[in-house]
């Protein structure tokens, strides 16, 4: 009888390494929650416009302070995120870059284009 390994019976995140396409594909949900959070901000802002002038000068107020900030600049890096990302999965819906080293390339070339996107809007924005 030979001695065996406890091993556990299922896959688990002490077992194995994140790999990219499990990242990105994590990161995927929770730009599009975050997106959604941020349209729930945005029908804030705009029943602060209905509300008068007192309401939306209470509202800008926070969106001008440092966590309104940090908010909108996460918003922002989700959207393009998810849009990068969206554009890479219509790809895969017409059947274009099922090949192992092209998705991982395009998996990189979204953080990319996310990081450019994201810093571009950030200079304009100041």
């Amino acid at each position: 009888m030979t001695t065996r390994t406890r091993r556990p019976i299922s896959p688990h995140l002490q077992v194995y390494r994140p790999q990219l396409t499990a990242v990105l594909s994590s990161l995927h949900r929770l730009s599009g929650l975050a997106l959604t959070l941020g349209a729930i901000g945005i029908a804030g802002w705009v029943i602060t416009l209905a509300l008068g002038e007192r309401a939306y000068a209470a509202f800008q107020h926070i969106l001008t302070s440092t966590l309104g900030q940090a908010l909108l600049a996460s918003f922002a890096v989700a959207f393009f995120y998810h849009l990068a990302n969206g554009v890479r999965h219509l790809a895969w819906d017409i059947g274009i870059g099922f090949e192992l080293h092209v998705v991982y390339r395009s998996g990189w070339l979204v953080i990319a284009l996310t990081a450019i996107a994201s810093l571009a809007m950030l200079v304009l924005w100041s």
